[in-house]
Parts: structure tokens; sequence; C-alpha cells
């Protein structure tokens, strides 16, 4: 009798018993589901603010159509105002390969936009071009670049936050008191800093700030755009201009000007630490959740796993039961929080204007998060199992 009952306990382990340990408290199932997933929410909602801070900031840098980029050597970050003479350009056209050079101004604390049919002023962030060369990928920019050649002409962005009134059929407003005439719409958006754009003629831009708009050549400049000749290449000529450039200004690849960026908004601003505090809290806290859940399950069904251990089943198999346990338990609280997070991109994307979207890596970071977390949880729990005496138990 005892060797029939050999095949009996081998087939048992083909039994998807964590499934089943899982699933025989549905009620249980449904609340410890919702603790866990809750903490895998905070964790996606703090990792997509984290990816949407990024993508705002970085979203007039990957719009500027150029392949090299001149900018003063002490600036940090895109946003902040440190211009150099426009003559440290002069050398720039000269480097073989390089097809053009243009000057793009820019404001972020000096200009005001008062609020078309309001009385209330806020500040902008303004860029300045020739309207005859290119500088933007902005389809619409480029399209109405023309208008920009009238006089006081600026176009805005529609998306700009809408206590701004940037998205109405306004014709004029004032910027610094100034009158100017809105002569087209682009779609960008704003970012954390800057809560809209507007474009214009480096001459419109020379009359607000200096009051002369006959003289454009006397403005500082914040970035000059360089295009190269077809075939020529980016490295050599990165080069090539930062010898023949003063060393007051760096020359920066798109990729390079983008990590730039990205550097000082991770390492350097208080936003990449705020958002990854913020998900390593629902981390702890979805590890402390999915502690007290398996280690309730393994206080309940410790005589079953005793009995098991009495039938001749070594740890290893147990282990692997609680850890198995403790992944489905990830992924059936992983499923409806990444629901959840989509409708919860999509209204705060709407009501900050901000880029928040679910990609793939983002769904697998957060997934490998989960698992972890409950793995981890596991592991700190598993011990009930281990140490259980079938005849302490019985």
């Amino acid at each position: 009798m005892a060797q029939d009952a050999i095949p009996r306990i081998r087939d048992t382990r083909f039994v998807p018993l964590a499934w089943r340990n899982l699933v025989s408290n549905k009620r249980r199932l449904v609340r410890s589901s919702a603790g866990i997933g809750f903490a895998v929410l905070l964790m996606l909602v703090q990792l997509g603010f984290e990816r949407g801070f990024f993508d705002a900031s970085l979203g007039v840098m990957r719009q500027l159509d150029g392949d090299l980029f001149v900018l003063r050597a002490s600036k940090y970050r895109f946003g902040d105002e440190d211009p150099f003479p426009r003559r440290d350009l002069e050398a720039a056209a000269g480097v073989a390969g390089v097809a053009s050079v243009v000057p793009l101004y820019a404001s972020w604390q000096d200009l005001f936009w008062k609020e078309p049919g309001g009385d209330k002023s806020y500040l902008v962030q303004v860029f300045a071009f020739d309207p005859d060369r290119q500088v933007f990928l902005l389809p619409e920019v480029n399209e109405q670049r023309d208008r920009l050649k009238q006089e006081d002409a600026v176009l805005v962005d529609r998306r700009a936050r809408p206590f701004l009134g940037m998205a109405g059929d306004a014709r004029e407003t004032e910027i610094n008191g100034h009158t100017v005439h809105i002569v087209g719409r682009f779609s960008l958006g704003p970012d954390f800093m800057s809560n809209g754009t507007v474009m214009m003629s480096e001459r419109t831009l020379a009359g607000l700030l200096t009051g002369n708009r006959n003289n454009p050549a006397a403005l500082p400049v914040e970035f000059g755009i360089v295009k190269l000749q077809p075939g020529a290449d980016v490295t050599a000529v990165q080069r090539a201009l930062a010898g023949a450039l003063p060393s007051e200004v760096r020359v920066f690849s798109k990729p390079q000007l983008v990590a730039f960026e990205t550097a000082f908004q991770a390492d350097l601003s208080s936003a990449g630490p705020i958002f990854w505090m913020g998900t390593l809290v629902g981390f702890v806290v979805g590890m402390l959740i999915s502690y007290q859940v398996i280690y309730t399950d393994l206080a309940d069904q410790l005589p079953q796993y005793a009995t098991l251990k009495g039938m001749g089943y070594g740890t290893g198999y147990l282990v692997r039961i609680v850890f198995e346990q403790a992944a489905l338990s990830a992924i059936i609280a992983f499923v409806p929080a990444w629901l959840l997070c989509l409708l919860v991109y999509y209204v705060v994307g709407q009501l900050a204007l901000l880029p928040l979207h679910m990609t793939l890596s983002l769904t697998l970071f957060s997934l490998a998060l989960t698992l972890g977390m409950c793995l981890l949880a596991a592991s700190l729990a598993i011990r009930r199992v281990v140490t259980a005496d079938p005849a302490e138990v019985f």
C-alpha cells in the first residue's frame, strides 16, 4: 500500500497549489489585491509623472531643427538665461561641413504676457529668430513664419495654460505693455517651468527688450542652430567648431543637448529625487502590505504545509509554492492597477496639459518592481513554512 501511495504523491506536484491557495478565499484575495494594487498605482503614477516631467522639459529641444547647437559654456540648463554675443558665432560659418548658422534668441524672465480681454499679466517663455530661416521642426510654425515679418507679430501656443488665453480667437494683446498682434497659433504645450510659449521675429523681440526693433544684431544669443552639409560627419564638425569658436561657448549635438537637460532635471533639480522618493514609498508600502497578506495566508494554511512536509515533500518545494503564490498575487494586483493608471494619466494629462503616456518600458519596469516587492515580502515571511514542524502543528 505504501508503494501505491508514492506515485500519487508525485502526481500532486502538478496540482496548481499556489493558485488554489490564492483563490480559496476570494474575499481575502480581493482585499489583498486592492492593497497591493494601491501601492502599484502609486509607483506607476510617480514614474509616469517623472517621465511626463522630463518629456515636457525636453519638448522645445526636440523641436529644434539643427544638427549641432552652440550655447554658453556656463549654461547649466536649457531654460536658464545665459546668452553670448552674436559675434561669437561668426567663425562657425567658415568651418568645413557647416551649411548654415542661425541665432536663436530666448527669454524666460523678462517678458510678461497680458491675458487678452483681462488685466492680469503672466511670465511666458519667448523664442525669436529670423523668419527667413527655419529654426523649429513644428510644421505650424514653419507654415506661418512669414507672418512674423509683420510689425509686432507673434505666434502663440494654443496648448498653453488656459489662464493665458492663447487658445481663443483674440488677435492682439500686450507684452510688457507693448501691443502685439497674434497672427497664428501652434501646438507645443507647457512644462513645469513655463506656462506658455510665444514666438516672434528677432526684430519684434529687439523692440520689446531694447525699444529699437531696427537693431536685432545687438541682442545677445541664447543658442546657435547649426545645420550641416549633406554627408558631413557630425562628430568631426563638432570638434572643428569647438576649436574655432571662443572658449566661452560649447557645442552639443542634439542627443548631447537632450542628455544635458535630462541630467540636470534628474540629478541637480529637486524633481528627480522627489519622484524617486515617491516611487520608493510606494515600493515599501506595497512590500509591507504584501508581507502582511502572505504572512496571514501562511499562518492560516500552516497545517496544510505541515501535512505536505509530513508526507515527504521537501522544503524547496514548499518554498517554491510560496514564491509562486507571491508572484501570482503581484500579477493579479498589477493588472487592475495598470488599467486604472491609464485613466489617471488621461485625466491628469488633460487637466495639467502634461505628456503622460503609458509606455512598454514603463509597464515592464513597474511590473518588475511589483514582482520584486511581492517576492521580497515572501522571502521575509517564508520562515513560517520552513520552520513548521508537523508534530507541533498537530
